[in-house]
């Protein structure tokens, strides 16, 4: 068992999605490895495998997903399956998980749920920091208030580090002025405009990253009217 990175199995025959995908896992901290028809992944799943999670489509060539999750289980074998694809349907989710898979994602999804739902299932084998907070290639250990953007590490005040991990703690939900100012600027008498000015430095400081060579995802400050700000993602250009 890899005692450093989280082992996953990406089953996925098609090309571009199994780039993009083993792309954020590994940027993500995880080791990938790819199979791309059923035969090949029940292969790799065999007796002493080593995986701590396999991402299993549905659709593949040679044999199905759920051929390859049934002969899984059959030995006896729990480590956790997170089912991906394009069958959407509620019976076809009650068929993956009777079978025994242990969530199940539809096509398309967020990249940023799929490593959520992902670190929910490492975290029950231990192979995950519980503390830790991440979001596409931002990551942060709440103990220490240490960020990582990309794998580098990011220097932060200690209120831009606290804003930061109110938005960690609340992906694909927009954190509003009030709230942020409640949780940083605590027994202050600092007025709600100092969350404007902690949010501008903070977005400097995330946005101005160089682009990455294999064009992978950035990560951006949105501010939404109304409801506050919230992380999401960017594209980079090479």
């Amino acid at each position: 068992m890899n005692t450093l990175k989280p082992r996953i199995l990406l089953v996925e025959d098609t090309p571009e999605i199994a780039l993009w995908l083993g792309t954020a896992l590994r940027q993500a901290g995880m080791e990938v490895v790819f199979a791309t028809d059923g035969w090949q992944a029940d292969l790799c799943l065999q007796a002493g495998h080593g995986m701590d999670a396999v991402l299993l489509d549905l659709q593949l060539p040679g044999q199905d997903g759920l051929a390859v999750l049934q002969a899984l289980r059959a030995r006896g074998d729990t480590v956790p399956v997170l089912i991906l694809t394009a069958r959407a349907s509620v019976p076809d989710r009650v068929l993956g998980l009777n079978m025994g898979a242990d969530d199940y994602l539809p096509k398309p999804f967020d990249l940023s749920e799929l490593e959520a739902r992902l670190q929910v299932l490492l975290r029950r084998q231990g192979k995950s920091k519980a503390s830790s907070l991440r979001w596409g290639p931002v990551e942060m250990e709440p103990d220490s208030a240490a960020v990582w953007l990309h794998g580098q590490p990011l220097a932060l005040t200690k209120r831009e580090a606290a804003a930061l991990r109110v938005l960690l703690e609340s992906p694909q939900r927009a954190v509003s002025k009030e709230h942020l100012h409640a949780e940083v600027f605590v027994d202050d008498s600092a007025g709600l405009e100092a969350v404007e000015v902690l949010i501008y430095r903070l977005r400097k400081k995330i946005e101005s990253t160089e682009p990455l060579a294999n064009g992978s995802s950035g990560v951006a400050i949105t501010t939404f009217r109304g409801l506050g700000y919230m992380l999401t993602p960017v594209a980079t250009q090479v």
